[in-house]
């Protein structure tokens, strides 16, 4: 019996590895099932570094993790397998019939019905079998009011472009042969150019499905901009955890999704505030009013994607340990700490711990505590530096989130460009509902992290901080600045600003009660 059992699992193997799919096939089948090369890493025990390799064919499965791979993907074949290449149309015999003097007449075709989409009571289309769209011949599951394969809404989707590997070339013209290029030395490191072209890849692969899930529910929307914005909303947790993970593949540093947190961490009830400090004000220059008289014009600008740009900050990237004084405070170490900051004395800018109501100690992030690190140290003094009592820090990187950050980056600069409003809408949803839900949020069960969730808050008011302090420098006066993202200021501010939707520009804010993004106050005496 068990020499029958060692020929079958034998014998299962060697069909295995007779049937093994190329590396963009493996990638295919993964992502038909909806499955993260984190999942497929756990599955099969292997790094998702290991599962990435495999699928773009920088390795191939090797044993430990080599047969049950092949039993996974001979798994997911079955259940999504390769769809036909669309047949190509019968030839058919002309339409002409010969003329008395031989030359062939042409009879006209008839025109061709409207195609319309088949819908349900909702109004929505409805899925069916997947095949060749009748207008485009790029595969589609929706389906015509008369049963034929038909992208909804008119919505073709283009032909994917060849993939200049696989590809064949086209004929060149004859030319005469250029002159041999000089070999190679032996002990060239091509790695670095390597290196660049797999991320180059992996950015246009990620980038693909962000494209893909807005085409998906435009098209399930048949055309309604609204339904399709909804589901994109709706999508957004999942979608962006899928990205994370999808640009973390090939990374140095893996986070732990439940790290033991400290108390301080923990929100005391459901309606109890939370412990830590972010420090987002609502600060107003007390030398100008828009009761007093006067005009003097002020400029109500907005920071474009405040919370996307603060994805780049020192995360904590391990288990979160104590210590007590400034022992845990190092240039690459991150997380929160209890400080006592010093007095602000400048009215004309805002406190940098913001608007708070009771003196003393508070628990603020690494974020807040940079900030008031450089604005006590010699090249500002503006305060005095921050006593530090205690902290919760682990060994940290600013580049844990910027891959993330660049690809939704490129991203909402590409869909700005274009004017496609569901993809920026869909952008800021993924971006916004990442940061919100790293916390304790049911909405996100992947990420435990509410250390990572302050900080970003907090980095994003640095950020904007920054930039009222700029203003200040170039001769402006910060009339008010609230949140993370709006600044008021006096004065010609496009000499100091950028204009524009871009990340590193700023715009005029509209659609609050100073409608016009623009208003004049007058100068408070006495």
């Amino acid at each position: 019996m068990g020499e029958h059992n060692g020929v079958e699992a034998l014998l299962e193997e060697a069909r295995l590895n007779a049937s093994i799919p190329p590396p963009a096939e493996r990638q295919r089948l993964r992502e038909s099932a909806g499955l993260s090369r984190a999942q497929v890493a756990a599955a099969v025990g292997v790094g998702r570094t290991t599962v990435a390799n495999w699928e773009t064919g920088v390795s191939e499965p090797a044993p430990p993790g080599r047969f049950p791979y092949l039993r996974l993907l001979k798994g997911l074949a079955e259940i999504h397998p390769a769809l036909p290449e669309p047949a190509a149309p019968p030839a058919s015999a002309p339409d002409r019939e010969a003329a008395p003097g031989g030359a062939p007449e042409t009879v006209p075709a008839a025109p061709a019905p409207a195609l319309e989409t088949l819908r349900g009571l909702d109004g929505r289309a409805i899925e069916g079998d997947p095949g060749p769209c009748v207008r485009c011949g790029v595969t589609t599951t929706y389906q015509s009011t008369d049963g034929r394969p038909l992208h909804s809404g008119a919505l073709c989707r283009p032909a994917a472009p060849a993939d200049p590997q696989t590809a064949p070339a086209a004929p060149a013209p004859a030319v005469a042969a250029p002159a041999p290029a000089p070999p190679v030395p032996a002990r060239a490191d091509n790695r670095p150019e390597r290196r660049a072209r797999s991320a180059a890849r992996a950015q246009a692969d990620t980038t693909l499905l962000i494209a893909r899930a807005v085409q998906e529910e435009a098209e399930r929307a048949g055309g309604d901009e609204d339904a399709a914005l909804t589901a994109l909303v709706k999508r957004a947790i999942p979608d962006v955890m899928h990205l994370f993970d999808e640009t973390r593949a090939t990374a140095r540093y893996d986070y732990t999704a439940y790290p033991a947190l400290p108390d301080i961490l923990k929100k005391p009830s459901k309606r109890d505030p939370d412990q830590i400090w972010e420090a987002r004000p609502r600060f107003h220059h007390p030398g100008y009013s828009l009761r007093a008289p006067g005009d003097i014009r002020v400029t109500a600008l907005d920071v474009n994607a405040a919370y996307l740009s603060a994805l780049k900050c020192w995360l904590p990237i391990g288990k979160l340990e104590h210590s007590t004084g400034a022992d845990g405070v190092e240039p690459k170490r991150s997380g929160v700490h209890l400080v006592t900051p010093g007095a602000w004395r400048h009215p004309h800018l805002p406190d940098p711990i913001g608007d708070r109501d009771e003196p003393g100690a508070l628990w603020v992030t690494n974020a807040t505590l940079r900030l008031l690190q450089r604005l006590s140290g010699p090249k500002h003094a503006l305060t005095d530096a921050p006593v530090i009592h205690e902290s919760w820090t682990s060994g940290a990187t600013e580049n844990f989130l910027d891959a993330l950050r660049k690809l939704l980056s490129a991203a909402r600069e590409e869909a700005l460009g274009s004017g496609d409003f569901l993809t920026l809408e869909y952008v800021k949803a993924m971006y916004s509902k990442f940061i919100s839900t790293m916390g304790e949020s049911v909405h996100n069960r992947e990420i435990v992290r509410p250390d990572w969730m302050h900080i970003i808050h907090s980095q994003a008011y640095a950020n904007l901080w920054g930039k009222a302090y700029k203003a200040h420098q170039a001769g402006l006066d910060v009339v008010s600045m609230t949140g993370t993202d709006e600044l008021h200021v006096t004065g010609d501010w496009r000499r100091v600003f950028p204009e524009g939707r871009g990340v590193s520009q700023m715009k005029i804010k509209y659609g609050d009660a100073k409608a016009s993004g623009e208003y004049t106050v007058g100068k408070v005496t006495g």
